[in-house]
């Protein structure tokens, strides 16, 4: 049986764009939120931005904010992908680390291919616990981001 890989990353600028939700964050701004959802968290993420799109169409093409989100284990392969696409995520732009994974490795940070935390490698601006953390507990770090959630 032959080794399977992971292909190489591609250069920014090549091929199409992760993922994007394009939602309105109030007062005359938009949030385009870039999902690198890797595990279980994505799940929530996906449920969190149906539900803030739901609730408050995006109509507003003011200021754009760009929020990367990092859900789920990030293992030693993944890693490269992940900075990949947080290279190509346009600027001003901002991290938030959703999930026990992708804040530390969560039940799987003794493994010798999980990496210890997606800011081993990116800045995290955010991090939001759970395992996985619940699609309202995403709305209040995106609310943290934005300058309008509760105090840390």
């Amino acid at each position: 049986m032959a080794a399977v890989d992971l292909p190489a990353p591609r250069p920014a600028g090549a091929g199409t764009d992760p993922e994007i939700a394009v939602l309105d964050a109030g007062q005359g701004s938009q949030l385009r939120v870039f999902d690198a959802g890797l595990a279980c968290c994505a799940v929530e993420v996906a449920a969190a931005i149906r539900r803030w799109q739901a609730q408050a169409p995006a109509t507003v093409p003011a200021p754009v904010r760009n929020v990367f989100v990092v859900a789920g284990t990030v293992t030693d392969k993944l890693a490269p992908f992940v900075l990949a696409a947080y290279q190509q995520t346009p600027e001003p732009r901002r991290v938030l680390s959703f999930g026990a994974c992708a804040n530390s490795g969560g039940p799987y940070w003794d493994s010798y291919c999980v990496t210890k935390g997606v800011d081993q490698f990116i800045p995290v601006d955010v991090y939001v616990p759970g395992c996985p953390p619940r699609p309202e507990a995403l709305l209040a770090g995106v609310q943290l981001l934005l300058g309008r959630g509760p105090a840390r």
